[in-house]
């Protein structure tokens, strides 16, 4: 078993190498990567797997991201010092810890309320006191709590829901995946610019996400049909 030391190590070494390597430079990006431990997020038994750039399962059919696009995701979001972010789709809770070492506060919801427990847990045991998670549909967003500086949705759907679109801040920026199983995935970003104008960029890179559930986004997790009314897969708001 890998101990705190054996463990910091590996953390550095994947910050250099998958991290700071493959192109992230935002420094408040690469200071909180190096700080939270990823080991501290998995299942009992893949702790030692923890530092490999590779999504890892962590129950209820749900899997915690690579560590790359975890990163390529915070700094797509220009997340900065005091922002107010949201993230849907907060899982094992590792990608709000991130947040949460940049960003004033951090919302996450998650649609699993086992998922959830453990992601407090683990939260309050590593004194990351800024962050609240709830169960819900994460494509309602969090609206009591809005409007945030960056949303950050780690679950792909099929467009971009229009309910966290309205709860972005002007000048918000919005990262997501968008698309389905069969015709591929890609992080998009949305930056609102006015009440009505928001500003589109698309294939920040290629991805692979579980799916997003919720009223705006799939039926269920069987099956890629959009809700009746809803956009296709391909088309992106």
């Amino acid at each position: 078993m890998l101990d705190i030391a054996d463990f910091t190590r590996a953390r550095r070494h994947m910050v250099a190498n998958q991290i700071e390597g493959r192109g992230i430079r935002d420094p408040a990006v690469l200071t909180a990567m190096r700080a939270v431990p990823r080991e501290a997020f998995l299942r009992k038994g893949l702790e030692e797997f923890a530092y490999r750039d590779s999504p890892l399962p962590i129950g209820e059919g749900q899997t915690i991201s690579q560590p790359f696009v975890v990163a390529l995701m915070i700094e797509a979001a220009q997340v900065k010092p005091g922002d107010s972010v949201l993230e849907v789709g907060a899982g094992s809770g590792y990608a709000a810890a991130i947040l949460s070492r940049i960003a004033g506060k951090v919302h996450g919801i998650e649609r699993h309320p086992a998922l959830v427990e453990q992601a407090q847990r683990r939260l309050a045991g590593l004194g990351y006191d800024n962050v609240r998670l709830r169960a819900g549909d994460g494509t309602r967003g969090w609206p009591e709590a809005a409007p945030f500086d960056a949303i950050i949705v780690s679950a792909r759907g099929p467009s971009v829901p229009q309910a966290l679109k309205d709860q972005l801040a002007i000048g918000g920026r919005l990262v997501m995946p968008v698309g389905d199983e069969n015709a591929g995935q890609s992080l998009v970003k949305i930056t609102r610019r006015s009440a009505t104008d928001f500003a589109t960029q698309d294939d920040l890179a290629a991805v692979r996400f579980v799916p997003l559930i919720g009223e705006e986004a799939w039926v269920r997790p069987d099956t890629e049909r959009p809700r009746p009314g809803r956009p296709t897969p391909s088309a992106a708001r």
